[in-house]
């Protein structure tokens, strides 16, 4: 029967029919520009760091901050993916979400294979998750708990939490393990803005128990935050080992913004030490004597004269509402325009004085923008000097050479002219002085030392058969994790990475390599042995990557102490991303200025740099591309550097170069490996 056109049953037909095309539309291809192809992305929401890394009943788990009501920051609930070989994943529901004005901060899950929470049923444990409660209606965060006896399907949140509670804004970020030394559980958590790491000790994962406290040390600029606390063998003998203390940084990492630091030394049951010369040696801050002209430590800005609403009436004292936290300036005040939500613009104009010194320090944080934030050096009302932030809320020290302008008349201004994110300025402490004053250097080991690897975090649990330290971070950094232009997802994972500590020149230092299982990726292997470098670039120049995923290692022999390698990618004709060896300075760099998009951020377009030393006149690369980003394991996994890129196309190329005294140096070896795309679409969960 012919049902007329009229008919509300088939307009109803017609109607559902349009709305499972629409939705079926709106669904992520898993093929959008930048999508990557073999690391972890959420389909359509946002993700931060990695959290929960644990092994139970042949499957890797895999939690992992994320908002699952948008592609920007907000809403933290844990989601949930699981894996039986590192490379290819399921994503699972949400296992921990946000309830009661509480979001679910970082944290670590384990097994509790004696039931000590009392949490298992039917002889079989319990996995255990602990985490932070980040409370939304007042500055508070706590430890809290979750257990799962169906495998990590399903969680039901501790009836009695929180477990641990301070009372404190900033303190988070469990890591927990069991310690058998001791025979009980350990928790390793971020105390953040104390620069510090504290540790307790438990029975049962309810009671927490204070041992100690570690730090400040290290990396100080940032707050601190994921900590990780293990042993591990060096040179792979199980007979001696040392333990590794993680320590995530907000701010100040070696390529600016977020970045992974770590610490080698001892763990007692209750404390950790760090070995002696174990990090570099630091330097503290140096402030010369001369005429200070401003400090804002009075309640106004005594002769300042202020224009518009950026700066107010009065010094600020600290943080401004809505704003992270400001620190590194001296005393109490100190002139800053974040007001309104960062809305205000105006000017902070100094009194005429005159250059009778070489120098004039001063401290400066706040955004990167030299148009419309800073500090100028006025002279007859013209700028002859100007400085900006680093899109860092950390003062640091800046100097200006005067020498050629003393006997002037000067004043000082301090302008902010524009809104938006980032577009204000911080600064305090106006010196005039004959010498030049240096902010403290940071004594810091760094795990990675490109831009976009953060929180990272181990797995626990992994079988003692394997006997591998297993972690992954987080792809991005907090200065512009928010505006990366990929939708309708935003962030990723790093690839899983395997631990050691090995002996070097320096000390001892952490060693990094992909998991073995990413293998499992590489499609036909092109080789080719020893060559001259132009030899070896023609020979590169045979082959294109069309979906822009590739492995390639590369290994040079007889390489000089002066000259510069180059190993260039090529997306499409105009887009390059350059890894070169600067061999006088020992230095590794990644330059993604011109790789692709940038114009989201000022910071993104850059160089990063790592150091980096022949061995016995070998040098030796190995990278993994995906679509949007870059892993670079040097020396055999010595140095590492992560960075995204956004090129306009996928298709890719390498080509290979060398100038100065390094056109002497030859390969020895140079090996590609066109890469599979791994199963990480929505999929029916595993049994």
């Amino acid at each position: 029967m012919v049902q007329p056109l009229n008919s509300p049953s088939l307009f109803l037909c017609l109607f559902a029919q349009t709305q499972i095309l629409s939705a079926q539309a709106a669904l992520p291809t898993f093929e959008e520009q930048w999508r990557p192809r073999f690391h972890i992305s959420q389909s359509n929401t946002w993700m931060n760091d990695p959290n929960g890394l644990v092994f139970f009943d042949g499957e890797y788990h895999l939690f992992y901050q994320n908002n699952p009501h948008g592609n920007r920051w907000g809403h933290m609930s844990w989601a949930h993916s699981v894996s039986r070989d590192l490379v290819n994943w399921v994503p699972l529901p949400l296992a921990i979400a946000e309830t009661n004005g509480v979001m679910i901060f970082s944290g670590s899950a384990v097994v509790d294979w004696k039931n000590t929470s009392g949490f298992g049923i039917n002889g079989r444990p319990p996995l255990v998750a602990v985490y932070t409660g980040h409370h939304t209606n007042r500055p508070l965060q706590n430890q809290r708990i979750a257990y799962s006896n169906d495998r990590g399907r399903s969680w039901i949140q501790y009836a009695g939490n929180p477990v641990l509670d301070l009372g404190e804004a900033d303190f988070r970020d469990p890591k927990v393990f069991w310690h058998p030394t001791s025979a009980r559980w350990i928790m390793a958590v971020a105390w953040p803005q104390k620069r510090m790491i504290r540790l307790y000790s438990s029975q049962n994962l309810k009671s927490w128990t204070h041992l100690s406290d570690f730090g400040p040390a290290g990396s100080t600029t940032g707050i601190w935050e994921c900590p990780d606390l293990f042993p591990l063998s060096v040179e792979g003998n199980s007979k001696n080992s040392k333990w590794v203390l993680v320590v995530n940084v907000g701010t100040g990492a070696h390529a600016g913004g977020s970045g992974t630091q770590y610490f080698i030394g001892t763990f007692d049951g209750i404390r950790f030490v760090t070995d002696p010369n174990s990090p570099p040696v630091a330097t503290p801050e140096s402030i010369p004597s001369g005429s200070l002209l401003a400090d804002f430590e009075d309640s106004n800005y005594a002769g300042w004269t202020a224009t518009g609403d950026a700066f107010g009436t009065t010094p600020a004292r600290g943080t401004s509402p809505g704003q992270q936290t400001v620190d590194g300036f001296h005393g109490a005040g100190l002139a800053n325009s974040f007001r309104g939500a960062d809305t205000a613009q105006g000017t902070l104009v100094s009194p005429a004085f005159q250059v009778d010194r070489n120098y004039l320090n001063f401290m400066i944080g706040g955004g990167r923008q030299p148009d419309t934030a800073g500090v100028r050096l006025l002279i007859d009302n013209h700028a002859v000097r100007s400085a900006t932030g680093n899109n860092s809320e950390h003062l640091t020290w800046h100097s200006w050479d005067l020498r050629n302008l003393r006997g002037k008349t000067a004043r000082i201004e301090i302008f902010d002219q524009a809104v938006g994110g980032w577009v204000h300025i911080n600064a305090d402490h106006f010196l005039l002085s004959d010498a030049i004053a240096h902010s403290p250097s940071e004594a810091a080991l760094w795990a990675d030392f490109g831009a976009d690897f953060y929180a990272a975090v181990s797995w626990s649990d992994i079988p003692s058969k394997d006997g591998r330290r297993l972690w992954i971070g987080w792809m991005s950094n907090w200065i512009y994790a928010n505006d990366v232009p990929t939708a309708p997802w935003r962030s990723a994972l790093s690839v899983p990475r395997e631990l050691t500590l090995r002996s070097t020149l320096s000390g001892l230092r952490l060693f990094q390599q992909p998991v073995r299982e990413l293998h499992s990726l590489r499609a036909q292997r092109h080789h080719l042995g020893q060559a001259s470098t132009p030899a070896a670039s023609e020979w590169l120049r045979r082959y294109s990557f069309r979906n822009g995923l590739a492995e390639i290692h590369i290994e040079f022999e007889q390489v000089p102490d002066s000259g510069t390698l180059t190993l260039s990618l090529r997306h499409g004709t105009s887009q390059v991303t350059q890894v070169q060896a600067h061999l006088d300075r020992h230095q590794l760099s990644l330059d993604r200025s011109l790789s692709g998009r940038h114009d989201f951020h000022p910071n993104f377009a850059a160089v990063h740099s790592a150091p980096i030393s022949p061995r016995n006149g070998r040098l030796q690369l190995r990278i993994l591309v995906d679509v949007s980003s870059l892993e670079i394991f040097a020396q055999d996994g010595e140095t590492e550097l992560t960075d995204l890129i956004l090129p306009a196309t996928s298709d890719l190329r390498f080509d290979l170069s060398a100038s100065g005294s390094a056109t002497a140096a030859r390969v020895h070896s140079l090996t590609l490996w066109p890469l599979r795309v791994a199963r990480l679409h929505p999929s029916p969960s595993p049994p």
